[in-house]
């Protein structure tokens, strides 16, 4: 069965070069974050990646990764634009971003044929959660427009955080066959004195289990989920399309799918370090944990 790997890369900055963290070298050889995420697709089977990015920066994108990634597996663009709406509808005159990782799927739509796993360009996810996900996905499920069958990968707390600061997560909340309940957004995340606190959407401070599993946006769905997807936007946007700052996101939009029994999302452990550039002083402490794996690409 052929699987693809969705990177969502619309935030990259239009220069490359300083400052861009996606495009920073971390690699023992300059590998960027982005080389560790399509080794592992390809070594868990995946068949084809496709990038979703902006128009403008598609000529740089190509010369700073399509060329190398493009040795490795099949690749194709899709491009997120403000304007790439349902028919009817536009973006309002003073909105300047796109309408967050649920559009930027939208976006692909068309591209997406086949089950997929969709990623952030600038997190490293580690190995076993790629491998994890091409395994559900090539499973037997039976999915409808009734109701559709997902996953996540879960990653514990305690290897998400950042030792420069307070990071924001979704904490989850599964059930005894591991099936997603719901994702709490949790904002100003640290640990101090080996207890992780936080705060909830009422900015009250919260005590998290240490071991509780989070969303890094790392999910697993079929192409099913595509028109479920587009029916959902075009009611979004008759809500919400005045407001400038209103976004589409991918967590929010599985969580309604959840309460309103249309979806099922099995919760797959994942046993890995994440690794990301929230902060710009977190940068040596990853380009030192992947020297210390070797040359693994």
């Amino acid at each position: 069965m052929k699987t693809q790997i969705v990177i969502m890369a619309a935030g990259i900055g239009s220069r490359f070069g300083e400052g861009i963290k996606q495009l920073t070298p971390l690699g023992p050889n300059g590998e960027l974050i982005i080389d560790y995420s399509i080794k592992f697709a390809v070594d868990a089977g995946f068949d084809e990646v496709v990038f979703v990015i902006r128009k403008e920066i598609e000529k740089e994108f190509e010369e700073k990764i399509g060329k190398r990634i493009k040795n490795k597996i099949s690749c194709k663009y899709a491009y997120q634009e403000l304007d790439m709406l349902p028919d009817g509808f536009n973006p309002p005159s003073s909105r300047t971003k796109p309408y967050g990782t649920a559009h930027s799927i939208l976006c692909a739509k068309s591209m997406i044929d086949s089950p997929f796993i969709v990623i952030n360009a600038d997190d490293y996810y580690g190995r076993d959660g790629f491998a994890k996900i091409h395994n559900y996905l090539i499973s037997d499920k039976n999915n409808s427009r009734n109701i559709i069958n997902m996953c996540m990968a879960g990653f514990i707390i305690e290897n998400t955080l950042s030792d420069n600061g307070t990071v924001t997560r979704g904490i989850c909340k599964k059930d005894g066959d591991d099936n997603l309940v719901t994702v709490n957004e949790t904002y100003e995340i640290e640990k101090i004195n080996n207890e992780i606190r936080g705060k909830n959407d009422s900015g009250d401070e919260i005590k998290i289990q240490n071991n509780s599993l989070v969303s890094m946006n790392m999910w697993g769905l079929p192409v099913e989920f595509l028109d479920e997807l587009n029916d959902r936007f075009i009611k979004f946007l008759e809500k919400n399309n005045d407001n400038i700052k209103s976004e589409f996101l991918l967590p929010i939009v599985i969580d309604d799918m959840i309460k309103e029994k249309k979806g099922i999302v099995k919760v797959i452990p994942v046993n890995e370090k994440w690794y990301g550039i929230t902060y710009a002083s977190d940068k040596e402490k990853v380009m030192a944990a992947l020297k210390k794996m070797g040359n693994i690409i």
